[in-house]
């Protein structure tokens, strides 16, 4: 086991901790090669802005939805393009997401738009475009599966609380987000293992509406 610094948690670790939890399983490689490629150091991000992986960058910035959507046709194109901010988002590449997400006018979009600044940080503006996202179909299974991690653990009553509502709090997260960045507590580690939980969710609710698939 390769052990990381600043608290975070090491491949094996999250990994281990996701699966046994989750009730969706994230398989980078139903995506296509290519992406599969950009996703596979399997990072578990900082709750604030992150390092950029400068590893990426060119990967990236060649990066197109033929790519990501190789021998599938693109349906929906911004939900493509949402794809798009999502994997600039994950390698922490923050400016470069925000200025695709902040183009698409969809929920989606604000969806992306608002985690950017969840983690920019500038929690007051993530809240802002939270507020446009009414019932998104990703927060059911999110609250399940966060619900599962943080039922496994023994967090801080403002983290556990997430686990009790009938539906997932978007605000709450940003407030847990808030509370605990920064830390180097295991409260701040799970709030990064839902917050990649969320990711997941999202990037696959994205990748399938934008080939057509009924979710």
């Amino acid at each position: 086991m390769i052990v990381m610094v600043d608290a975070r948690i090491t491949c094996e670790v999250k990994c281990t901790q996701l699966e046994k939890s989750m009730a969706f399983l994230f398989d980078p490689n139903q995506y296509g090669q290519k992406t599969a490629h950009v996703l596979g150091d399997d990072r578990l991000n900082e709750l604030g802005p992150g390092e950029p992986n400068a590893a990426a960058h060119s990967l990236l910035s060649s990066l197109t939805a033929v790519d990501i959507f190789a021998g599938e046709t693109v349906e929906d194109p911004m939900m493509a393009q949402c794809c798009l901010s999502a994997l600039w988002l994950y390698h922490d590449y923050l400016d470069e997401s925000h200025a695709i997400s902040q183009s698409i006018p969809t929920t989606e979009g604000s969806y992306w738009h608002g985690i950017m600044h969840r983690r920019e940080p500038d929690y007051s503006n993530a809240k802002y475009w939270f507020r446009k996202i009414d019932r998104h179909a990703a927060y059911g299974p999110l609250l399940q599966d966060a619900a599962a991690l943080i039922q496994k653990q023994s967090p801080a009553p403002q983290l556990a609380k997430l686990a009790t509502g009938a539906a997932w709090d978007a605000f709450a997260f940003v407030d847990v987000c808030e509370a605990y960045n920064q830390q180097g507590t295991d409260n701040e580690k799970l709030c990064r293992l839902i917050q990649r939980l969320e990711w997941n969710l999202l990037f696959d609710h994205c990748y399938k509406r934008a080939i057509g698939k009924n979710l």
